[in-house]
């Protein structure tokens, strides 16, 4: 649709509720045929024995299909890339609920409600989508959906904008007069918009006078026609813009990392239930690694070393010690003996002879790793993200554009670990993995970082 109108937001919200009914009657549906038909106890739909359950899915469904973009573009959007986006949303609340049942210690309730429930459920909001979709289409083509739209600027300018404009928005619009500010009266937009019955005027301000923008604009307000000012004018290769207030103040605000939404709070709060459930699983390996680094190399467990995280403020990241204690002391002479793998600022060397024996196979598992998880409680790192670098080696980057990686919250795990791992040895392709990482940022896409990362360790690919 046409941006992100207070309109579409309505119509976004209306579809979300009406999917968490879906949800609800799915497995009402399923719950009433379980106990009602094949068990005859005839005791009503029997929703009391999945309020759990009721209480996970219905809220949260709408929400998971929000975050894989289901609600997208809905006119042109494929009925294969929407089943795949309900299969996807159905895959992650299935784990959901399986981590609901083993922690939380909860009734699974009956096989046949949460089969037949999700099946119902997710099929439901299939067939909405068919039909939603079938009637917006149906609109679109009889014309009662398109936005009549008066478009203003310099001729290049409004060429350049809307031919720029993807499909998807296109479908929804009809510009029936364009305006040129260059050579116009500002004023006489008006009767350009008495004329057309406009409903919509757009700007694309790249190469005009900012004096008679604010005219138009004026204009627009006295006419009561909503006006919308692109923000073109600012070269941005990779920062989106939106707007906001500080104070009274209208702001233009160019983000080059995630906004802030619902997704980046569900990370942060599935970083720490994950670091918890995560040390409790593993308490063992924290007792293998203590003790073994205890009679291998008798000194300190675990190590301690100043990083840059998020924006570059330093914290002090945890790991077990796999280095002789006076490691960092040595580092120099071994640099200028042995070289360096890694081209750029970072360090990094596959027979480092400050690494102890049984430190190898602390490595070879990613045991080292582990404490890790205690920055993750601390909120100073996440489970998946940039791997924080030593702060002397942030500080000899070559490039400005390098500290972009900066801007998120450093990982355990990140894209060329579960990839790779130490099989990359230049600097620039890491970066590159990374910015990609953060320009393209999902749960999702964390998600599927974590489910290579498993089988990275398990086989031991790529670590030295």
């Amino acid at each position: 649709m046409l941006g992100s109108s207070k309109k579409e937001e309505f119509s976004l919200q209306a579809l979300q509720i009406c999917d968490a009914f879906l949800v609800w009657a799915g497995f009402a549906l399923a719950s009433g045929i379980r106990w009602n038909v094949i068990d005859g106890e005839y005791t009503g739909i029997g929703l009391d024995r999945i309020a759990w359950l009721l209480f996970v899915l219905v809220p949260f469904t709408p929400l998971t299909l929000e975050l894989f973009g289901f609600y997208r573009n809905v006119l042109n959007k494929k009925a294969s890339a929407a089943l795949w986006k309900v299969i996807q949303t159905a895959t992650v609340m299935a784990l959901v609920l399986g981590g609901c049942v083993v922690v939380f210690q909860l009734d699974p309730s009956s096989r046949l409600v949460l089969f037949f429930g999700g099946t119902f459920a997710f099929t439901f909001i299939f067939l909405r989508f068919l039909w939603v979709r079938n009637v917006l289409r149906r609109r679109v083509k009889n014309g009662a959906s398109r936005e009549r739209v008066v478009m203003a600027g310099l001729p290049e300018d409004i060429e350049g904008f809307v031919e720029g404009l993807p499909k998807g928005v296109t479908d929804y619009i009809e510009v029936c007069a364009e305006f040129d500010l260059g050579i116009r009266n500002p004023l006489e937009l008006a009767d350009l918009i008495v004329e057309k019955s406009a409903q919509r005027v757009i700007i694309s301000p790249k190469n005009v006078l900012f004096d008679k923008i604010g005219e138009a604009v004026e204009v627009c307000e006295t006419q009561g026609v909503e006006v919308w000012v692109a923000a073109n004018f600012i070269r941005s290769q990779v920062a989106r813009p939106a707007f906001d207030t500080m104070g009274e103040q209208p702001m233009l605000v160019l983000r080059s990392t995630p906004e802030l939404s619902w997704a980046l709070l569900a990370k942060s709060l599935l970083d720490r239930a994950f670091a918890i459930i995560l040390i409790l699983l593993s308490f063992p390996l924290w007792v293998f690694a203590a003790v073994g680094i205890m009679i291998a190399d008798p000194g300190p467990v675990f190590f301690r070393q100043r990083r840059s995280g998020k924006y570059g403020k330093e914290f002090k990241m945890w790991k077990f010690r796999t280095m002789a204690v006076d490691a960092e002391a040595k580092l120099a002479q071994v640099k200028e003996q042995m070289g360096n793998q890694m081209t750029g600022p970072v360090f990094k060397l596959d027979d480092d002879p400050r690494v102890f024996r049984f430190a190898k196979i602390l490595r070879k598992l990613s045991i080292d790793e582990l404490p890790q998880l205690l920055n993750v409680l601390a909120g100073e790192m996440s489970i998946v993200g940039p791997r924080p670098l030593p702060v002397y080696e942030v500080k000899d980057f070559e490039k400005s554009a390098y500290r972009r990686r900066l801007s998120v919250k450093p990982g355990i795990t990140c894209t060329w670990q579960a990839g790779g791992r130490n099989e990359i040895t230049s600097f620039e392709e890491w970066v590159a993995m990374d910015l990609a990482y953060i320009d393209n940022w999902s749960l999702w896409l964390d998600l599927k970082i974590i489910l290579k990362t498993i089988p990275a360790v398990l086989f031991v690919k790529g670590a030295k």
